[in-house]
């Protein structure tokens, strides 16, 4: 992980050299057009480039006007080369990732089977694979295509694709049936159900994503760009028409027009909103590639902007708001017994109980009564194992029988073999359940002793998460099989907003639609083959990679990592690449307004004495006035390309709040600086000028 992670830094020198490369491949009129703003500046380097061969060869223009059209035309190039250079190096990061993918995409032999007997028919090029064939790989084999286990189990090493060291377990049935082609199996063998076409396999689809082949312009990314056409356009008839309304000035006033074409393609330049045009190409690599670094695969940048404007996020309580395996918390004993007696029954009926909540048991009467050098191995237990039907485990030895289960199964084995279930028990079970634990009764000889207090070990931090998450106006809903009354003392502990208990998938998909029509953006993580219509409803479908394929195809992103808490951090980056977005747009505006003062005066200025009121800046001259404002415009797209690429930084804080920080920073900010920026700048300027 640290590997690719360190692949993608920005200012790697191999990638700082080949975005400069890509910046001037880039000027190619094919590539410059699909950006339209910078499309303009693009044409009016070239009109200044043919206005500078004119000059050269017009003598009466003088080596002063060829050299400030000279100057005009390599600062509009360079304007130019440092939006290539913004776009190229954000596409950069996502090519160093794809690199490290290719590497895993090998042609390698499959050994392919009968789809009913499974035995081996032939081997065959992995490239010559097709949906539906059947594949056998053996230990230290990699898979060659994606596909769906049907038989077997084995330990796969995913590291290729989530970078991630540690294998995991592939078996056929359940939720983790799902292999990716380009990992290995460590361990046993596999028969694979092949379910993707040549080319379209998930690495395929990884590789397309992170080079940036796949990105298509988001719905809010075309709607800013029409806007800034808009302002574009708006701006070109403005200068078109104070070219005319000079002209006509100057004729009547009966002097030469001081107001040259080249003057007005500089106006032009300074008052089109070329940063945030620059700029916002890169900010939506960079956003997709932000969420490649946190190993989230998006189907669309368009998951990604949804991301940022959700309001409702469906959680699931297990591995998300809790740790996901209850652990024993207390031992309560019933009818006269003593706690040390329940600690006692309770380790025995656990000793070969391997799960996570039997584990605990163990752990905790070692802890409490120092109950210690007991065995599975001990030649005098029989154990019991834990069965659907009987929901009880235990032990036989020495004549005496122990058992643990549910209190409802509990309850029926006692009776049955005539002995009481207390009232005292039913009492303490149901406290458990309203405080969201889960009891488990513990008898001896038929005879109840006490209860085991399994407790949801609610995650560290996980309650302010929800809380900051509340402040930004999203409401967050616990998923659960629990019963209503455990579901509701868990939300409460966490803090989530509500909880949907003994959910199914017809109710998930039941909540998300009628969040839907009450005009919200849902979210939500699955990884079953029953969680695959919910996750197709849901605007933003996170799929875990440990799950199955209908899941990984329902969703329009796949979390590499698996990990359920991931939806969080998928939306703080949907909400940044938003703000970011944001922050630069104000930011560039408010440039515009600026450097109105800068030029507007120095250019009618010898028209109109009077407008030397607005030259607040004081600047030179008309030259140096122009010249600086050019200059300024070009130097701030490099400067706020680490801003576009890192995004601006995550307040989880309310929208207004948040917008009312974005015009007091970014809106002050962009009025501020370019008037100290272009000063500066013009000082150097003049004196150059003044040297020549």
């Amino acid at each position: 992980m640290e590997e690719q992670k360190g692949k993608n830094k920005m200012l790697d020198k191999s990638m700082l050299i080949a975005a400069l490369k890509e910046s001037f491949l880039k000027l190619a009129p094919r590539d410059e057009i699909k950006n339209p703003v910078m499309f303009l500046v693009y044409i009016s380097a070239l009109l200044t480039t043919l206005l500078l061969g004119y000059s050269l060869f017009n003598i009466k223009d003088g080596i002063v006007t060829s050299g400030f059209i000279f100057s005009v035309a390599v600062i509009l190039w360079l304007t130019c080369l440092f939006s290539n250079f913004a776009e190229a190096v954000a596409e950069g990061r996502g090519k160093a990732q794809a690199e490290s993918l290719k590497a895993a995409r090998k042609n390698v032999v499959a050994h392919k089977v009968d789809g009913i007997t499974h035995k081996k028919t032939v081997d065959a090029d992995s490239a010559s694979l097709v949906k539906n064939d059947y594949i056998l790989v053996n230990a230290n084999e990699q898979i060659p295509a994606d596909g769906e286990v049907i038989e077997g189990a084995a330990s796969v090493d995913e590291s290729a694709i989530t970078g991630e060291s540690a294998p995991v377990i592939r078996e056929a049935g359940g939720d983790r049936s799902a292999v990716t082609g380009g990992t290995t199996v460590l361990s046993d063998w596999l028969i694979i159900k092949v379910t993707q076409e040549p080319g379209k396999s998930f690495l395929d689809k990884m590789i397309g994503m992170v080079e940036g082949a796949n990105r298509k312009k988001t719905p809010n990314e075309i709607a800013l760009e029409i806007l800034l056409v808009a302002l574009s356009l708006i701006f070109l008839l403005v200068t078109a028409s104070l070219f005319t309304y000079s002209a006509l000035s100057a004729s009547i006033l009966g002097v030469k027009n001081p107001i040259s074409i080249i003057w007005l393609v500089a106006l032009l330049v300074c008052l089109a909103p070329t940063t945030i045009g620059a700029l916002l190409s890169a900010i939506g690599i960079a956003g997709m590639s932000r969420l490649n670094q946190a190993n989230v695969l998006a189907m669309s940048g368009r998951a990604i902007e949804a991301a940022g404007d959700v309001d409702v996020l469906l959680l699931d309580k297990t591995g998300t708001i809790t740790l996901g395996n209850r652990r024993a918390a207390e031992f309560i004993p019933v009818d006269g017994h003593a706690e040390s007696e329940v600690a006692d029954i309770a380790q025995l009926a656990s000793l070969a109980d391997e799960t996570p909540e039997g584990r605990s048991i163990v752990v905790l009467a070692k802890k409490l009564y120092g109950l210690r050098g007991r065995t599975i191995n001990d030649q005098h237990f029989k154990f019991v194992p834990f069965t659907a039907q009987t929901k009880m485990s235990g032990v036989d030895y020495a004549g005496i029988e122990i058992r643990k289960g549910a209190a409802d199964n509990v309850a029926q084995y006692v009776q049955a073999a005539g002995q009481k279930y207390s009232t005292a028990c039913k009492q303490v079970v149901e406290d458990i359940s309203k405080k969201g634990g889960t009891p488990l009764v513990v008898t001896r000889d038929h005879e109840v002793y006490g209860v085991i207090y399994l407790k949801d070990i609610i995650k560290k931090g996980v309650k302010e998460k929800f809380a900051d998450l509340r402040k930004m106006g999203i409401q967050t809903i616990m998923i659960t099989g629990d019963n209503p009354v455990t579901a509701a003392a868990i939300a409460a502990e966490a803090g989530v907003d509500d909880f949907l208990a003994q959910a199914t998938p017809e109710s998930k998909l039941k909540t998300i639609r009628e969040f839907q029509a009450k005009g919200h953006l849902v979210a939500m993580t699955g990884d079953g083959t029953n969680d695959a219509p919910a996750l197709a409803q849901a605007d933003v479908a996170v799929a875990m990679n440990s799950g199955t394929q209908a899941a990984k195809e329902a969703g329009n992103m796949v979390d590499l990592d698996s990990s359920p808490t991931k939806l969080l951090e998928i939306v703080k980056i949907g909400k940044q690449l938003l703000m970011t977005r944001g922050s630069l747009t104000t930011f560039s505006i408010a440039n515009d307004i600026s450097k109105y003062f800068a030029i507007i005066p120095a250019i009618f200025m010898n028209l109109y004495p009077q407008l030397q009121v607005l030259n607040i800046m004081r600047l030179s001259s008309p030259t140096s006035a122009i010249l600086s404002a050019l200059i300024f415009n070009a130097l701030i797209i490099v400067a706020l390309i680490p801003l576009a690429l890192k995004g601006v930084k995550y307040r989880e804080v309310a929208a207004k709040q948040l917008l009312n920080h974005n015009l007091l920073v970014y809106g002050i900010g962009g009025l501020v600086i370019p008037f100290i920026a272009i000063k500066a700048i013009d000082l150097c300027v003049s004196l150059l000028l003044g040297l020549l």
